[in-house]
């Protein structure tokens, strides 16, 4: 789907029954009408959540919104997979009651604080919930299994390396009959937070001479195309190609996968529990609330895939109308749940698990 400008304003409209949202019982027991509303299911909840952003959460929304919306038919819920950049700048301008983002709320551009301006009388939180394994994807018919190192990886995303049979990619590939055909380099031409993990990851491990962007390079060489799905089908239609998605359009489109080196140096293949792995190790840089992770990508935990992105959901922990509150925070405590975790992994992500999922649903329990 595309960005169809700016959004409407949030409209909430009917009557909120959240009676026993003040108590969290993470699906571990208690009254019946408190277990209900830890699964996001109160019957008594209507309106509309107007929310936007990340293109790479777009088939966990889908699925959360089809099972919300059968548990809480009167709730309508408007997500735009517009893009991370886009999504955060919606939420800053009030104009979506959360926002989709594949990176935390940047310092260096002032969004926390801008984000606080919204909220007014609060503060707004990054919440991790949808882990986004990113897949390295390619199309070389004859070629499977084909291991990348994170420096052959930079060279060939900064134009470094323009055949398929270059020496780098041989070293990596002893084994491979490797095909002199040009290799074709797309990346995201909007602003994307899986442009901005990847070349987080890049500047981590690789000899990639620009900073992390959600902005691709300019100075480094390729082709640009909009969106994650355009990005799949762009790989798909062209013989020599390679590029970076989400697992989940990876897996949706058929593209081959390339195993990535991870910082002992192992090629691991890409999966829900070798991404988690990456995750499971994540340092929370934010304050109270505020879930902003800090990823290693050089991570050397064996069997960690080390290309990841975390989507998080960026809303006011205090400030939003009262009803728009009580109706994204009964969504996020359904995505939260251990229901809603357990719908991602058949899509290609990566449930949250252990104490991060603890503290995410601590963060979920204190908007109001």
């Amino acid at each position: 789907m595309k960005y169809a400008g700016r959004l409407a304003a949030v409209a909430v409209v009917g009557a909120l029954s959240l009676a026993a949202c003040g108590t969290d019982n993470n699906g571990t027991g208690g009254a019946s009408t408190s277990a209900a509303t830890a699964q996001g299911n109160d019957n008594g909840t209507s309106g509309t959540i107007n929310a936007a952003g990340s293109s790479a959460q777009a088939n966990a929304i889908d699925q959360w919104k089809k099972d919300f919306q059968a548990k809480n038919p009167g709730v309508s819920l408007n997500y735009q997979p517009s893009g991370s950049g886009a999504g955060v700048q919606a939420f800053i301008q009030g104009t979506v009651a959360f926002a989709g983002s594949d990176s935390a709320l940047k310092d260096d551009k002032g969004e926390p604080a801008q984000a606080d301006a919204r909220c007014k009388t609060g503060k707004a939180i990054n919440i991790p919930m949808v882990t986004g394994p990113i897949a390295v994807v390619y199309n070389l018919p004859g070629v499977e299994g084909l291991q990348l190192s994170p420096k052959t990886l930079g060279a060939i995303f900064n134009g470094k390396i323009a055949k398929w049979d270059d020496a780098a990619i041989k070293a990596d590939n002893p084994q491979a009959k490797l095909p002199s055909t040009p290799i074709q380099a797309f990346h995201r031409s909007d602003e994307s937070g899986t442009s901005d993990n990847f070349t987080k990851f890049l500047k981590a491990t690789a000899d990639w001479p620009y900073e992390p962007a959600k902005a691709w390079p300019a100075e480094a060489k390729g082709q640009g195309a909009k969106g994650s799905d355009q990005i799949a089908s762009s790989v798909k239609g062209a013989e020599g190609a390679i590029s970076y998605v989400e697992l989940s359009y990876a897996e949706n489109s058929q593209l081959q996968k390339a195993k990535v080196a991870n910082g002992a140096g192992e090629f691991v293949e890409l999966s829900a529990d070798s991404a988690a792995k990456t995750v499971e190790t994540a340092e929370i840089k934010g304050t109270g609330n505020d879930l902003k992770l800090g990823i290693d990508y050089a991570t050397k935990t064996a069997g960690a895939y080390p290309i990841v992105l975390v989507t998080y959901e960026i809303t006011c922990e205090k400030g939003l109308p009262a009803d728009q509150s009580k109706l994204v925070k009964s969504f996020l405590t359904y995505t939260a749940s251990d229901e809603g975790q357990a719908a991602l992994k058949d899509l290609g992500y990566a449930p949250l698990a252990g104490t991060l999922l603890a503290k995410v649903r601590a963060a979920v329990e204190a908007i109001s």
